[in-house]
């Protein structure tokens, strides 16, 4: 896995004034790494950090034109748990945020969309973790074949956006992206 672009070479100054005094990679793996960094963040405080590196996520709400939107629901062994999601998946090198979106609503869930477009750009869970996710919403969809990956097993349900609300104020989807997508398509949707 390359280098971070915010990792910065002993003892360089980050935008923000903080400095990595001592790095150690503990961990290289496919999807991600660990390194366990020695620190001067802003206002001189001095710890250690332990940061999951990853080269970003993209997700994109599939929206049919009859307003339906797409989940997907997919064993996540790190929860133990059959979990209600959008389609999803990690940026390949070499591809765009929207190029990898597409790519994964083909793949997870058969379906092309002619228009990709930029929700929200976030940090999944910045105390420990540098994953950017970017979150599209994607329209004008037809049919393709899919191509899950070989250890994916994924159940696909189209269902009203309302639909797809309930079952976040059931607890039914608990899952971050999802909630954010399905949110601002329905503040989207509530705009006159």
């Amino acid at each position: 896995m390359p280098g971070h672009p915010r990792c910065y070479d002993r003892g360089v100054k980050s935008p923000t004034g903080a400095r990595r005094l001592a790095h150690r990679r503990i961990h290289e793996g496919k999807v991600v790494a660990l390194d366990v960094d020695e620190v001067e963040e802003p206002g001189g405080v001095r710890a250690t950090r332990e940061v999951v590196r990853q080269r970003g996520s993209v997700a994109a709400l599939a929206v049919h034109d009859d307003g339906r939107v797409v989940l997907i629901r997919q064993y996540r062994y790190a929860v133990d748990a059959m979990v209600w999601e959008i389609p999803a998946g990690r940026l390949d090198p070499g591809e765009t945020p929207a190029e990898g979106a597409g790519r994964e609503l083909e793949e997870e869930v058969g379906l092309h969309a002619d228009t990709v477009a930029p929700l929200l750009e976030f940090f999944t869970t910045p105390g420990f973790c540098d994953e950017r996710m970017y979150l599209f919403r994607a329209t004008q969809l037809r049919e393709v074949p899919a191509r899950p990956e070989a250890d994916e097993r994924i159940e696909v349900r189209t269902l009203p956006l309302e639909e797809a609300l309930a079952m976040v104020e059931s607890g039914e989807v608990k899952e971050g992206k999802t909630l954010v997508a399905l949110l601002l398509e329905a503040r989207r949707r509530a705009r006159p």
